[in-house]
């Protein structure tokens, strides 16, 4: 069994989750062996105001 979970800035559309969700399956089986029934993957989406880089919250930056 194996877990794959990727945190990242909510905003993705539903297709663009299913893309990736398939693509890492595949990427999961062909290179690891994992059997794509016994794969999870899991997205743990991030509001803006709850993410920061360099000490600055991503809601108040201007530069991105």
């Amino acid at each position: 069994m194996a877990h794959v979970q990727i945190t990242l800035l909510a905003g993705r559309t539903m297709e663009q989750k299913r893309r990736a969700v398939k693509r890492i399956t595949d990427a999961m089986v062909e290179e690891l062996g994992v059997k794509a029934e016994k794969l999870t993957v899991a997205f743990v989406e991030v509001p803006r105001q709850s993410y920061a880089r360099n000490g600055v919250l991503l809601s108040d930056r201007t530069d991105l």
